[in-house]
């Protein structure tokens, strides 16, 4: 497994486990298939509805606690000063935790500039190590920042060779952000996929499309999660550690022109802004507010 360091010295494994759209049952089949595989970074949240089937597989695993990156994220209704600690502090009680290892403002509405000061107590108060931003523009970033005590130490936005975000970056520069990507293959996108490059180094590596492109994000220092609930294809994501890239290789798959497949709205689905009973653990929603370009 390959690291990233973020500016205050915590490292996280650059793959991931991610369980957006997972029900309980999923959760709690699948989880530990990745775990005895070798996973060690999770990816969840309030409004995902699984983080008591999340909590209860990492201890039934018998994984030391310390041994797994465990992230969790906040809806917008959670931003307010009356219920962000709350509500903090009720995703610890449904993982079965003390803390998290990261946490985020999900998304980009609603009272963030509230929430953030609450995130830096929480990781001064050891309730999470590092803390981040979640499909955030560079504006809002901007916002935060300038009334932050603690720089948003990550960002997790979408993040694949067509949409490889090396303008954010470059405006983050000097920062040290660590940057997470979903979506990482562009939805299993096959124009993507069975691009030409990818399939000419997938024949030279005697690896898959899905393998370069995941190699390409190691290579430029993302953490991703390949969405999966097969066990051949968790395998397969493991399976990119044994070979590099070349530089000319890396310059060509990032020549390719961009187009993200997903734009944030402007402003947010009346869904995001509802307040929720997580509690109940079942996704009252299915769409997830993200525009498909």
């Amino acid at each position: 497994m390959q690291y990233v360091t973020t500016s205050n010295g915590v490292k996280i494994p650059q793959l991931g486990y991610g369980v957006f759209l997972m029900t309980s049952k999923d959760v709690h089949e699948h989880l530990p298939q990745a775990l005895e595989l070798g996973y060690r970074h999770i990816d969840t949240a309030n409004a995902y509805f699984n983080e008591v089937a999340v909590g209860e597989e990492i201890r039934n695993s018998g994984i030391p606690r310390e041994e797994i990156f465990l992230t969790t994220k906040l809806f917008p209704a959670s931003y307010g000063k009356d219920v962000c600690m709350h509500d903090i502090d009720a995703s610890l009680k449904r993982l079965d935790t003390d803390y998290v290892d990261l946490l985020f403002l999900h998304h980009p509405y609603g009272e963030y500039l509230q929430a953030w000061p609450i995130l830096e107590q929480a990781l001064a108060e050891g309730k999470t190590r590092t803390i981040g931003l979640s499909n955030f523009p560079l504006d809002k970033i901007g916002q935060i920042a300038n009334n932050a005590t603690v720089f948003p130490q990550v960002m997790q936005v979408e993040m694949n060779p067509r949409h490889n975000r090396h303008e954010l970056k470059a405006a983050l520069a000097g920062h040290d952000v660590a940057f997470e990507g979903w979506y990482p293959l562009g939805h299993g996108d096959p124009e993507l996929l069975h691009m030409p490059v990818f399939e000419e180094l997938a024949a030279k590596y005697g690896k898959s499309t899905a393998q370069i492109i995941e190699r390409w994000h190691m290579q430029e220092g993302n953490i991703i999660f390949p969405k999966t609930m097969s066990v051949e294809h968790m395998k397969a994501n493991m399976d990119i550690f044994d070979f590099a890239l070349t530089d000319e290789e890396m310059a060509r798959i990032d020549a390719i022109p961009q187009k993200p497949y997903y734009t944030v709205p402007d402003e947010p689905p009346e869904f995001f802004m509802a307040r929720y009973d997580y509690s109940t653990q079942v996704r009252p929603f299915t769409n997830t507010a993200l525009k498909k370009d």
